[in-house]
């Protein structure tokens, strides 16, 4: 697909400052449209101003909390494309302190959406969903009509966030699409613990010189994407009506977790990891198997995963060693 569609246009991205949302601002930049990030910065969501070293002068970055409806409504004035990406992204926290996780995840969406329903109805709205929506697969690959059963308050929250949008295109008619995403990963994401992703606490756990802890058996299956490509997925289906209303699955080959380990040692050349029993907390809410059917998007889309996992992660260690002082 031909991304010039987005020269000489006007792009929000909230939670830009993050590790996806700085990813795509970068790459919006370079395709020449007009961008604004908006970030709260508030440490525990991930925000890096280190994130977009190099492109400081070329986009604009709007400190401002999603949950200040009043910053939105000004914020999305006169917008071509929003990449509504912020969000809480931690499932413990989310079980242990529920009320942050609704205000961003829920409340604040209907901010976004009242928002452009009220002052830019013509704006294209891709929203940044997850696999957590589906629960514990009742089969797998999971197609995006698997039911809908999340396993902690992170997972209902980001579902309730995703109906919103649905519900807002088919009664208000404002163009959006929701993409549930799987385990992204890659530079600058969240290291310093695991809100984000455990992966990056994995990474951050070899760096170290630290072993690599494995809850449970380690025969989880899991799928990841390298974030270049769920970048590119949100670039197509922004620049395509055919997206308007529908949900997508991101996702990649599925791989074990201990399989997954074994990989990161040999890549990163040392290291080592060990199998632990499940901690309470997190065998509560965890739901095993998973990896995505996603048919839908590359049948629709010409998309697919373009990076490796064994590549992915060799580029990811490399960015880390070089700058791992900017996300500790």
């Amino acid at each position: 697909m031909d991304l010039n569609g987005f020269t000489g246009r006007k792009v929000i991205i909230t939670g830009g400052l993050g590790f996806i949302g700085s990813t795509l601002a970068m790459k919006l930049v370079d395709l020449g449209a007009r961008v604004v990030v908006v970030d709260s910065l508030i440490p525990e969501y991930g925000g890096n101003l280190f994130n977009v070293k190099g492109y400081e002068g070329r986009l604009k970055v709007n400190i401002a909390d999603v949950r200040d409806e009043f910053s939105m409504s000004h914020l999305i004035r006169g917008e071509d494309f929003l990449f509504n990406l912020a969000g809480q992204t931690s499932h413990i926290d989310s079980m242990e302190n529920p009320y942050p996780d609704l205000d961003i995840n829920c409340r604040s969406q209907l901010f976004i959406l009242e928002a452009c329903r009220k002052y830019n109805p013509a704006i294209k709205v891709i929203y940044a969903g997850t696999r957590q929506v589906y629960g514990k697969p009742d089969m797998l690959p999971v197609r995006e009509d698997h039911p809908i059963r999340p396993v902690d308050v992170n997972g209902i929250h980001k579902m309730a966030g995703e109906w919103y949008h649905r519900l807002y295109y088919q009664v208000y008619g404002i163009r959006s699409c929701s993409l549930r995403l799987t385990n992204t990963y890659g530079p600058r994401m969240r290291v310093k613990d695991a809100r984000q992703t455990f992966l990056g606490i994995w990474i951050k756990a070899l760096i170290e010189g630290k072993p690599i802890d494995i809850w449970g058996d380690g025969l989880q299956i899991r799928d990841f994407n390298y974030v270049d490509d769920a970048v590119s997925a949100m670039l197509k289906v922004a620049l395509s009506d055919k997206a308007d209303g529908e949900v997508y699955n991101l996702g990649s080959e599925p791989v074990s977790l201990k399989g997954l380990a074994e990989l990161m040692v040999r890549v990163f050349k040392g290291g080592e990891y060990r199998i632990l029993p499940f901690p309470g907390k997190r065998k509560a809410i965890d739901i095993g198997d998973y990896y995505a059917d996603f048919h839908k998007i590359g049948e629709d889309f010409q998309w697919k995963p373009e990076i490796g996992l064994e590549e992915g992660l060799a580029r990811t260690f490399d960015f880390y060693r070089r700058h791992i002082e900017h996300y500790l």
